[in-house]
């Protein structure tokens, strides 16, 4: 059982997270190391995937670095609104084969079999990828549904024929997804699984430790990706906090032999802050995306970007980018704790360096 005071293991986070003075160089090999890129269509500042990666390559990266590596190369590829390494692509193959799980969604598969047929006929007479506009609704069961899924039958089955790995994003034209059948994005999709669901759970267990460096062993549900571990690392108690943490030690030994911080800031899908109640706990940092919020009622702001400085998540930046006008307004800088002087140079050089890198003149709001 390792022993923690809380510094260390915020260290061990934010070493885990590529976001110490060492930058990691190249795109592919960052999102190796943390798994995925979240895609989100908010834009306010810059998509979720331009800015996490920013926030470790700097400003040497180009959102047309990603579109090369998912759409060219194919050495990343998009699945479930994640973009991750082709690499991990077996570690989903048993989810793959195996899904739906979820009887509604299985049902209305079976109801809708013919419409199926003609989804993959229509991309196996196609050469190149189709947009869901390109797709012809000859569903016998409408998709029921309160929210916005509701009767969009191509979509819902385009959605169903990626889980299970027969058919797979291509690229995007805007927000625009573009498929195509997966054997044609890369072969491991017509391959049988090699790992059972078991031993695949596992190794992204694994995987998800050594991008987080610490967390928890069970946690809440969270969509997408999960935020806990299983069995994976080892086990450590945090000084001050209450259970049972898992530990990834190649993350611990790395802060032990010296650990230098930098600023950053982050977007709020950064996987240094998505799991609030670890950020709470490890960190003291309070944190909610308030784009859902009436404006009155937000106390950080629309799409605040939390700030990392050093070991600590130190407050918020309230911030848009007006391609339109050529701005990145700041609003505000919420302040956790009073900033000192270097602390303040710092985050302020920081917020220049992003609007360098968005080019946009930089305005105080």
């Amino acid at each position: 059982m390792h022993r923690l005071d809380q510094a260390t293991a915020r260290r061990v986070a934010v070493l885990a997270q590529l976001l110490t003075a060492e930058r990691p160089t190249g795109l592919v090999a960052t999102v190796h190391h943390l798994t995925l890129l979240q895609v989100d269509p908010t834009a306010a500042v810059a998509p979720n995937a331009d800015l996490v990666a920013w926030s470790r390559l700097g400003s040497a990266y180009r959102p047309a670095d990603l579109v090369q590596a998912v759409e060219h190369d194919r050495s990343l590829f998009e699945f479930d609104a994640l973009v991750r390494p082709i690499d991990d692509l077996p570690l989903f193959r048993a989810e793959m084969a195996a899904w739906p799980t979820w009887p509604r969604a299985k049902e209305w598969l079976e109801q809708n079999a013919a419409f199926r047929r003609d989804i993959l006929n229509r991309f196996e007479a196609s050469p190149e990828p189709l947009m869901s506009r390109d797709l012809e609704d000859t569903s016998v069961v409408p998709w029921q549904s309160t929210g916005w899924s509701h009767n969009r039958n191509v979509g819902r089955m385009l959605e169903c024929l990626a889980m299970q790995g027969e058919i797979a994003i291509a690229g995007r034209r805007g927000r625009e997804r573009l498929f195509t059948l997966a054997g044609r994005i890369h072969p491991s999709f017509d391959a049988p699984p090699v790992l059972s669901l078991e031993q695949a759970t596992a190794e992204r267990d694994v995987r998800r430790l050594a991008a987080l460096g610490i967390a928890r062993a069970k946690s809440t549900k969270m969509p997408l990706e999960p935020v806990d571990v299983g069995a994976a690392g080892e086990p450590a108690e945090v000084e001050g906090v209450p259970g049972e943490w898992r530990v990834d030690a190649a993350a611990l030994d790395a802060v032990r032999s010296g650990f230098t911080g930098r600023t950053a800031l982050l977007s709020p899908f950064d996987r240094l802050v998505y799991d609030r109640l670890r950020a709470q706990q490890l960190f003291d940092f309070e944190y909610t995306l308030e784009m859902y919020k009436p404006e009155a009622k937000r106390r950080w702001g629309y799409f605040a970007l939390p700030i990392l400085h050093g070991d600590r998540l130190v407050g918020k930046l309230d911030a848009r980018a007006d391609r339109k006008r050529g701005t990145f307004t700041v609003h505000a800088i919420h302040e956790d704790t009073a900033f000192d002087r270097s602390t303040r140079s710092a985050v302020d050089a920081e917020i220049r360096e992003l609007a360098g890198w968005l080019e946009l003149e930089l305005e105080l709001g």
